[in-house]
């Protein structure tokens, strides 16, 4: 029977928070997650991104809260200024509603450390998120008191592993206590990971959402060969022909994104730009607008492709298929999203062949695609040939000598000939198997009735 937030027995003002970011039942791993939080069992949660996995901790852990203790109760790490935004965001919208205040602060670097010490003076909040590096500033300076916290989180701990962050996640660790919650969730669990999942991980629950698809069959996922044209033009188009509600166009490096942004700005498109050569202030600052609509097309690193959460996504561009395969999904999910439709278009040159074979073997289909007179169409498989001489290989060998008459320079109405013989002797193998399946039915028979 499928679970529903109220067999959650969450207090009222979740309820209410709820229906005001409009979610009516929990995801598959909301599901498993959230009864496991409840029991107080550490986890280690595996799931695709935009599985809800964000709400799957957040929901139990405001839920749990005591407004009347005043000190830490979970601490939340992420390796991503945008992450840590994203959840402080969707935090204050579960507190908004709560009878009594839920203190809830927002740590991570480049912001204003004096004053986050001052204010802890003063005040312990009862959630804390952030980066690890500023989290475990704060605790070496003795401001961030977390040694009876309840709860902790590392979330995107693969992430976390990439980007060099693991010693501070480690470190956060043992300022807590020995019997806190730990709730690690990840969308790959590298062989790198385990020692530290091992160290602070008693008997973990582990859980591993399984997927029918590596992206969400709500995506239609195109590619589209950039051969002979200019890529700049190509971006230009697809977010000029179908009117996108908002649009992510994903870049492998800043000086690419530049690019695009210049390039789209002299076509007089209203762009806004992420990457990390920014200062955290300006990005933090184009995230608010783009969060409140401000504008249509977001050109960005891979940065914002696991840190940013943006509703309403219709359409993801990859200007070319990222170093790490593992970001390519994460582009991709950031359409998609909460059952709506959309459309990620990655655009590739013959040098990306093998790149585009990999995806395909971890499950990703591609929707072969070209624009023609204005229009996206469908065209030919990009390894075509490939596939006529795979048909051309399974022929009988008789009919591999026909095909090769074929392919020389022959009298008039010789090929046809050749393509009639060919006919004639498919025709007579169906026959054949036809009367072989006969025979083989009456000796059934024959054999019931003795």
């Amino acid at each position: 029977m499928t679970a529903t937030f109220e067999s959650f027995k969450f207090q009222p003002f979740i309820g209410e928070a709820l229906k005001a970011i409009q979610f009516t039942e929990p995801t598959p791993v909301q599901e498993k997650i959230i009864p496991l939080v409840q029991e107080g069992k550490s986890v280690v949660g595996q799931s695709q991104t935009g599985s809800g996995k964000t709400h799957a901790f957040l929901l139990p852990l405001v839920n749990g809260i005591n407004p009347q203790q005043h000190h830490v109760q979970v601490v939340i790490a992420t390796p991503s200024r945008e992450l840590a935004y994203q959840i402080y965001e969707a935090t204050k919208q579960l507190v908004k509603t709560a009878p009594e205040q839920i203190i809830v602060h927002n740590y991570v670097g480049g912001t204003d450390k004096k004053r986050q010490i001052e204010q802890l003076k003063r005040q312990q909040p009862s959630i804390v998120i952030g980066t690890p590096g500023r989290i475990m500033d704060l605790i070496k300076e003795q401001a961030l008191d977390v040694h009876s916290a309840q709860h902790f989180v590392v979330d995107e701990a693969d992430m976390t592993l990439d980007m060099g962050f693991l010693d501070q996640v480690d470190r956060i660790a043992g300022s807590l206590p020995s019997d806190v919650q730990m709730l690690v969730f990840s969308a790959t669990i590298p062989e790198k990971l385990r020692p530290f999942l091992k160290k602070y991980m008693q008997n973990p629950v582990v859980e591993e959402i399984p997927v029918t698809s590596v992206i969400s069959p709500n995506v239609d996922n195109w590619l589209l060969s950039t051969k002979g044209k200019s890529k700049n033009h190509l971006i230009y188009q697809l977010l000029t022909m179908g009117e996108p509600y908002l649009a992510l166009v994903f870049a492998n490096t800043k000086t690419r994104v530049e690019e695009i942004v210049d390039y789209l700005q002299k076509h007089n498109l209203k762009v806004a730009m992420i990457h990390g050569g920014m200062a955290p202030r300006e990005r933090k600052r184009v995230m608010r607008q783009v969060h409140n609509l401000d504008f249509q097309f977001v050109v960005a690193t891979d940065l914002a492709a696991r840190g940013i959460d943006i509703e309403g996504v219709s359409v993801v561009i990859n200007d070319d298929i990222p170093t790490d395969l593992e970001f390519f999904i994460h582009r991709v999910g950031r359409t998609g999203r909460n059952q709506m439709k959309g459309t990620a278009v990655t655009l590739y040159e013959p040098d990306n062949d093998v790149q585009v074979s990999q995806l395909e073997k971890m499950g990703i289909e591609f929707k072969p695609k070209e624009i023609k007179n204005g229009e996206i169409v469908d065209t030919y498989h990009r390894n075509r040939r490939d596939h006529r001489k795979q048909k051309q290989s399974e022929l009988d060998p008789t009919l591999k000598g026909f095909v090769k008459k074929t392919k020389k320079k022959v009298k008039p109405g010789y090929k046809k000939k050749i393509k009639g013989a060919i006919s004639e002797k498919e025709h007579q193998d169906r026959k054949l198997a036809k009367r072989h399946e006969m025979r083989q039915a009456r000796r059934a028979k024959k054999k019931t009735n003795r």
